[in-house]
């Protein structure tokens, strides 16, 4: 158990108990800070409900629990892996599997397959949650990510991400017919500031991100194209592209609530990873074929 006396500052004063905590504490919901307003949190030595706004020189107490490391085992898996050698591997990740153990999902994720393909031959750089692990797709964006099987190749993959070197390229069918062949969209891509679930385009404390789009086809109502990342931010190119008005066909959280043609997720496929090796410096690129779901939507979309 761990006990944590904070200190509210004058730019801090406010703002609600259970957002301030929720942003000193990003590990805890707003939900479960409420529940523990009631019992384990003092402000001043008092308790308070959650909708009290804290004033400058507040002295807020709480005790925090060290959370319960979940077992991750080793499963089977047939994996989908597009290239693999002694320092990393390449994998075609299928559409509604989970990348690593996150609470509700700590078996049928990506890591327990890799964890049975590899044994003990993965970096430990992100921890027991995530080995091998340095970045991830959406559950329901289908195609390529990179395993590392220790830590030279972690690092060398995770600063060839971190300065953007990384050619990425993916696939979408967004809605709407989009008129200009290519295009950017330079725009920041933040937390939601109403809805902690979400991403959005946020100027006030987003990160740098850049989308290129080029038109593949056009149909009546949708639009194909390949997308190029010059960053990396989560949900990048679902919110990029729904901040211009062309969600992604099946993306229910950025675009209509129920997708037409009774599509389970957002159309998005990771198809090309371009990368210099991490042991011998030689610049590889890899791609993986659409998903049938995928190319079954480009035969019949009107």
């Amino acid at each position: 158990m761990e006990e944590y006396t904070l200190t509210v500052s004058q730019d801090q004063e406010g703002q609600r108990i259970d957002l301030f905590l929720s942003r000193m504490f990003p590990q805890m919901s707003r939900s479960f800070i409420q529940k523990k307003l009631n019992e384990e949190i003092f402000v001043n030595n008092s308790l308070v409900k959650a909708n009290y706004k804290v004033v400058f020189g507040d002295e807020i107490r709480l005790s925090i629990a060290e959370p319960a490391k979940p077992d991750i085992l080793p499963e089977k898996m047939d994996l989908d892996i597009v290239y693999e050698d002694e320092d990393l591997l390449l994998i075609n990740k299928p559409k509604g599997m989970v990348v690593h153990p996150a609470p509700g999902h700590y078996s049928g994720t990506l890591v327990n397959g890799i964890m049975e393909h590899c044994r003990d031959q993965l970096s430990g750089i992100n921890g027991v949650l995530r080995p091998g692990i340095v970045h991830r797709i959406d559950r329901d964006t289908t195609g390529l990510l990179f395993v590392c099987k220790n830590d030279l190749a972690h690092n060398a993959i995770a600063a060839q991400l971190a300065s953007h070197s990384v050619s990425r390229s993916y696939r979408a069918i967004v809605h709407g017919v989009i008129s200009e062949e290519e295009g950017v969209i330079d725009a920041p891509v933040g937390r939601h500031p109403k809805d902690r679930k979400k991403m959005a385009v946020n100027y006030q404390n987003g990160k740098n991100a850049v989308t290129h789009y080029r038109v593949l086809r056009r149909f009546s109502k949708y639009t194909y194209l390949e997308c190029r990342l010059e960053t990396g931010r989560t949900h990048q190119i679902r919110v990029h592209m729904a901040s211009i008005g062309h969600p992604l066909l099946g993306d229910a959280v950025y675009g209509p609530k129920k997708p037409p043609y009774a599509v389970s997720g957002q159309t998005l496929h990771a198809m090309t990873l371009g990368f210099v090796h991490p042991r011998t410096g030689e610049y590889m690129e890899f791609s993986a074929p659409l998903p049938e779901y995928f190319t079954h939507l480009l035969e019949i979309l009107p």
